[in-house]
């Protein structure tokens, strides 16, 4: 068999969610493995975008469902026959989960963390140790009532030296203490301090930060926004509500840790960004070709994704009319990110300063083991559900698989030893946005300075790695999909 080659899908289901068969609620049966198989089988075979790179998923692989049972026999598991038996090769993003209510709860920005959102990174000195960095600290979190902040160092957990090996196992547990230390772009120096965390239940209000800088006379607003997370759409609508009273003539829209999410807050982001542009195509879908004929012979429309004038609750979409907006991005910048980053730039000029993207441009839907694969009348036997990849976007010009991402129009890399403040004009990216705003070139001393601090170093890991939506990109509205079973 295959071997699993995407190393956070295996953290993700096995780290993250409790195993089916012994930790379920009391009121959950015991499904067997085959009938759990049986289920994901029918979902890949009717829905999965890279159906025919599969052999087994062409229609008609097996002449019989005894033959069938035989082929998912062979595999030890659910996870087992997902990964290493239908996934393609080109698939770095598909899903499995276990516990489908974990999923749903973090399709609601709700999950287990200490507050701290923090990336992993190479020692200079040696590419087998590893440190931690603070990006931002959640609101009303743990992390929030200690000492840390943004840029703050840690290099071990619990007296352990964090490594390239041991950091998933370190920073799974539930209370740790942080090593602290710091960084001055070369050598990592401990020092004594530690910080104590503790993991409880966040629900993360993704408009981190929205704020109106007046620069030069000129009011320009400053977004960082870290997730498409649906139950959040009203309060980013009244991001944009301050940024017209203030009457911002310019956006910089801060997507560095951005991963993604809901396709419909990606449309609803994208239109108030404009609004000059209702009814226009943002993207159109592509999905196997069996599904992509039924939408062509049925509902065409349904393929479409469309700026529109009012938000998921039906609130009128709060929109700026803008010809130009400045995005910051990183290799963390993904999915329904780059869904705005594509489906905007045929429209107005979309100026992205950082770094490539990661490449994410297909979406997915939860597929859930009942006849029709939602949630009502699912199985009561188990909780697992698979997301796979289902569609990928292509925007209005026909631009997609962009597998190295997309590539920024001012190249800078976050500087670890100096990442300045979230929204303070002098933080590095958001500066170079500002000087161009302002229609000063960035000095090529600074360009060239950070990017030589920093190429070196390597980032392995952060907080969100083992999210079930780490970087996704899905499709809530299965309604119009068509059945196939």
């Amino acid at each position: 068999m295959k071997a699993i080659k995407v190393i956070l899908l295996t953290v993700l289901t096995s780290t993250l969610l409790f195993s089916c068969f012994e930790d379920q609620d009391d009121s959950i049966g015991n499904a067997s493995n085959l009938e759990i198989n049986n289920f994901i089988y029918r979902g890949m075979n009717a829905y999965y975008l890279y159906k025919a790179d599969v052999p087994e998923l062409t229609n008609g692989a097996f002449e019989s469902a005894t033959e069938l049972n035989e082929f998912l026999d062979n595999y030890d598991s659910p996870e087992d026959l997902f990964y290493n038996g239908l996934l393609s090769n080109q698939d770095r993003f598909s899903f499995l989960v276990n516990d489908y209510v974990a999923l749903e709860e973090s399709f609601s920005g709700i999950t287990k963390n200490t507050g701290m959102k923090f990336g992993l990174v190479r020692y200079p000195s040696d590419p087998s140790l590893v440190f931690g960095y603070v990006r931002y600290i959640v609101p009303n979190s743990p992390a929030s009532t200690t000492i840390l902040e943004r840029g703050d160092v840690f290099t071990s957990i619990n007296g352990t030296q964090l490594t390239d090996t041991n950091f998933n196992s370190l920073l799974a547990a539930e209370t740790y203490n942080l090593g602290m230390a710091n960084f001055d772009g070369e050598t990592v120096t401990e020092t004594n301090e530690t910080v104590n965390l503790t993991k409880v239940e966040l629900t993360e209000n993704p408009v981190h930060l929205a704020t109106t800088l007046t620069i030069n006379g000129q009011n320009i607003g400053y977004l960082m926004y870290n997730g498409f997370i649906g139950d959040f759409d009203a309060q980013l609508n009244e991001a944009f509500g301050q940024f017209q009273a203030g009457n911002v003539t310019d956006l910089v829209l801060d997507l560095r840790y951005n991963g993604g999410g809901s396709v419909e807050s990606a449309i609803d982001l994208s239109s108030m960004i404009t609004g000059q542009f209702t009814g226009e195509i943002i993207t159109t879908e592509q999905w196997n070709a069996e599904i992509q004929a039924a939408f062509e012979a049925q509902n065409p429309e349904r393929l479409v994704n469309r700026f529109d004038d009012r938000i998921r609750t039906n609130a009128a979409t709060n929109s700026l009319n803008l010809n130009r907006v400045y995005i910051l991005t990183s290799p963390r910048t993904a999915s329904a990110s780059e869904f705005v980053i594509n489906g905007l730039n045929p429209y107005i000029d979309v100026v992205q300063i950082g770094t490539n993207t990661t490449g994410k441009f297909q979406a997915s839907v939860t597929l859930y083991d009942a006849e029709d694969f939602r949630k009502t009348n699912a199985n009561p036997g188990h909780r697992y559900a698979i997301q796979p990849l289902v569609l990928k976007e292509v925007n209005s010009v026909g631009f997609t698989d962009f597998i190295d991402g997309l590539e920024p129009d001012t190249f800078i890399e976050e500087d670890y030893a100096n990442l300045g403040i979230l929204g303070d004009p002098n933080e590095p990216l958001l500066s170079l946005a500002l000087q161009d705003i302002a229609g000063f070139a960035p000095s090529q001393e600074t360009e060239n300075s950070t990017h030589l601090r920093t190429t070196s170093l390597e980032e392995i890991g952060e907080s969100n790695m083992n999210s079930p939506l780490y970087q996704k990109m899905y499709k809530e509205d299965l309604s119009g999909i068509p059945l196939f079973n």
